[in-house]
């Protein structure tokens, strides 16, 4: 992550506002290779549904647990399908991208119209320090956690606990919060209607299947992938924005643009994983422009390598971000628990010396 700090910060805003321009020639969608996406992603995850259902049949129901792991990455790869969809990514006529979403929808059970409007709401404000609530992963600043009392801080120090954020937390969004249209639930009749209309296709849906497979196969099958994917999809959202050297701030300092470059990383992932997860890891520019179709942002990084120094991180980078978890506006980064009372311990000494 060396691009941010090689950038003087007077210049980085105006530097960033060029970006969506460059990039709006990589817009226009391949339709053929778009409906070609999906049979490559819906055909796989089908015959390991499949192949999972024939060995719980024989007994090998251990075996078929394994297979929940590339059929979880397979449903992972169908909701980032339904990511572009909502951005209108996917296909030229906005009516095809939504109701390709909405199709896609009832097996990622996200409903596809509510999502949509939330997640816009996530790229219109992300970053700013005064818009967080929607879509975000829930970050306090040093001194808005220090403002709280105990229960206040006990609340924030468990809902940031890794398996709370990345198995509890991720099972609990896909399979329950999605049922309600959260967040929204005063904003007229379009989010019910999405949200019970998704929910009635995810019933018909399970509903065929435990009849022709049977309650306890369909459950011994299909929760293990929901919730794998599920746990993948809120690690991937975690780590775009989550990582060190972030950017948040107030207006008028926050700009979308800065925020979407500097404030989303580039995940530098393998080959094959990159292919799983649909080039969402190439996040910073998404967020430039986010009309891209995924399959069109390795592109991006050809015509213009200089993308790849920004906001990168790898895997290992990634891992040691899960405990930062503390905005410091002062130093602009997120740092964890212990280096804010390591910071916080050294300046005791030097206010008492000047009390």
């Amino acid at each position: 992550m060396t691009y941010k700090n090689d950038v003087h910060l007077s210049d980085r805003a105006s530097h960033a506002r060029g970006w969506p321009k460059i990039l709006g020639r990589f817009r226009e969608p391949n339709e053929t290779r778009s409906v070609m996406e999906i049979l490559i992603t819906v055909l796989p995850l089908a015959a390991l549904w499949a192949a999972m259902w024939a060995l719980v049949q024989y007994g090998y129901w251990w075996l078929a647990l394994a297979l929940a792991i590339p059929a979880g990455g397979f449903l992972v790869r169908l909701f980032m399908i339904q990511h572009d969809c909502s951005h209108g990514a996917f296909f030229r006529r906005r009516d095809v991208n939504d109701w390709v979403g909405r199709v896609i929808g009832v097996a990622t059970l996200t409903p596809h119209d509510y999502w949509r409007r939330t997640h816009a709401i996530h790229h219109a404000t992300h970053g700013n320090l005064e818009l967080r609530g929607i879509g975000d992963i829930t970050t306090l600043t040093v001194e808005e956690y220090r403002a709280r009392g105990f229960w206040g801080r006990l609340g924030y120090r468990v809902y940031r606990n890794p398996v709370v954020l990345f198995v509890i937390g991720p099972a609990y969004l896909f399979l329950l919060q999605h049922r309600l249209p959260v967040g929204l639930m005063r904003d007229g009749w379009r989010p019910w209607l999405s949200t019970m209309g998704t929910n009635l296709g995810i019933a018909l849906l399970v509903g065929v299947l435990m009849w022709l497979v049977g309650v306890g196969p369909f459950l011994l099958i299909h929760v293990p992938i929901a919730v794998i994917a599920a746990s993948i999809g809120v690690w991937l959202f975690y780590v775009q924005h989550q990582f060190e050297e972030t950017f948040w701030a107030r207006p008028p300092d926050w700009t979308h643009q800065e925020a979407a470059l500097h404030g989303s990383s580039y995940y530098d992932l393998p080959g094959v994983l990159r292919w799983m997860t649909a080039n969402i890891g190439v996040h910073h520019v998404h967020h430039l422009c986010s009309r891209i179709p995924y399959y069109r942002l390795p592109e991006v990084l050809r015509h213009h390598p200089e993308l790849t120094e920004v906001g990168r991180i790898t895997i290992g980078e990634s891992l040691r971000s899960v405990p930062l978890v503390l905005w410091d506006e002062g130093r602009q980064q997120l740092v964890s628990f212990k280096a804010m009372r390591r910071w916080q311990a050294a300046t005791l000494p030097l206010a008492a010396e000047t009390a």
